[in-house]
């Protein structure tokens, strides 16, 4: 007997539902405890406290920086952007970049790993054993599954949580998921970085970051440019395959 099924098996279905149900439950805690905390008014109100410490302990900021954004990103917790912006506002934008991409990778592979525990193999088997529609979609998931999971991350309009259950839920391997999200999500981490990076003048003036940044023109079109060339291997493949038949 296949080891994965006799393994699916022993599983109960409260050990399988249980991270899904700790991530909820944190997640619903953290946002009605923490929704008016993370926020861009807190960062300002403590923003010579956070330079003070990290020019003392450079190391250790960095360490509780990534620790904290990987638990927000995991218990889908609110504050995600702002700390992405705390990010470039302590480290620039390089090496703050590089934290936030590997914080919020790190983030989303734990929510995979949850829902592939809790969800993904029972309902992959089921849709490999269905026919008609259901199976089609599957298959089409599973010939493009790189240019997907690219699409998903780049385009702006799809929520970060969704593109991490989603994969979690067809079967993606997990280091296809792995590689495509540190990957996909650094032109948009990049961005909000180097607006964290530039807070400094923004508290001075005492204004708010614009945010909306990333639609804007010059940041929007090449990140649609990605998104084309990631779906481009789609349109090729259903190009010959019409010329197929």
């Amino acid at each position: 007997m296949d080891r994965t099924v006799t393994d699916d098996t022993r599983r109960s279905p409260l050990g399988r539902l249980l991270p899904l149900v700790l991530i909820a439950a944190v997640a619903g805690l953290g946002w009605y405890f923490l929704r008016d905390t993370l926020n861009f008014q807190t960062l300002a109100e403590n923003r010579e406290r956070l330079i003070d410490f990290r020019d003392a302990n450079y190391a250790v900021t960095a360490l509780v920086f990534v620790a904290v954004y990987v638990a927000i990103v995991a218990f889908s917790l609110p504050g995600a952007t702002i700390a992405t912006l705390t990010g470039g506002f302590l480290f620039a934008t390089f090496p703050g970049a590089l934290f936030n991409v590997i914080a919020a990778t790190t983030g989303a592979t734990a929510i995979f790993l949850a829902a592939r525990w809790g969800l993904g193999e029972k309902l992959a088997a089921r849709m490999d054993a269905s026919d008609g529609m259901v199976r089609r979609i599957k298959t089409g998931i599973d010939e493009n599954q790189w240019s997907m999971l690219f699409l998903i991350r780049l385009v702006p309009a799809v929520p970060f949580f969704v593109a991490n259950i989603v994969p979690a839920l067809v079967n993606v391997r997990l280091s296809r998921f792995v590689i495509s999200t540190f990957l996909g999500i650094i032109p948009g981490a990049v961005v909000y970085t180097s607006v964290g990076a530039g807070l400094s003048e923004v508290f001075a003036r005492g204004e708010t970051p614009d945010l909306g940044i990333i639609f804007e023109p010059q940041i929007l079109l090449p990140l649609l440019g990605l998104a084309a060339l990631a779906l481009l291997p789609i349109i090729l493949r259903a190009v010959r395959g019409k010329k197929g038949l």
